[in-house]
């Protein structure tokens, strides 16, 4: 049950990466060589009520989800999923900064860093978030904005 619980949760990162919901969810990435770290944001709303429940994540207006996954370059250049430590804060339009609490979850292979925060709707959001590899000495600092509408 949890392995697919946590497989939905994929599929549906998955989907908001691909552009389905281009209007609310948000994706991108940012090269560092041999490391490559990738987000999403999204409304929570926009989990199945049993995803949510499954990862302890609560669905509400006004509460998105931010996940970053850290990736590294292999010998053949395909990329794959690495584990590590994922710190963040988030800021409004007035510059109120909440930290950001993220937890790792891991589904196979796969490892992501999931974290959720309170928005109001049409409100700029600035996230700063920094990812540090397993191994890696150098923290990889990400930096971008959204805005979420409550649906």
């Amino acid at each position: 049950m949890i392995a697919k619980t946590f497989s939905a949760f994929r599929n549906l990162l998955v989907i908001a990466l691909t552009g389905l919901f281009s209007l609310q969810a948000q994706a991108g990435s940012q090269d560092f060589g041999e490391y490559e770290v990738l987000w999403s944001v999204l409304p929570s709303t926009f989990l199945a009520p049993e995803v949510a429940k499954a990862n302890n994540l609560q669905r509400s207006k006004g509460i998105g989800i931010v996940n970053i996954s850290i990736m590294k370059e292999n010998e053949d250049g395909s990329m794959s999923p690495v584990s590590g430590q994922v710190e963040g804060k988030v800021s409004n339009d007035v510059q109120q900064v909440r930290f950001l609490a993220f937890r790792r979850i891991q589904e196979g292979d796969s490892v992501y860093f999931i974290a959720e925060y309170q928005y109001s709707s049409g409100e700029l959001m600035t996230f700063n978030v920094t990812a540090r590899p397993t191994g890696h000495q150098q923290d990889l600092a990400v930096r971008f904005a959204h805005t979420l509408f409550s649906d």
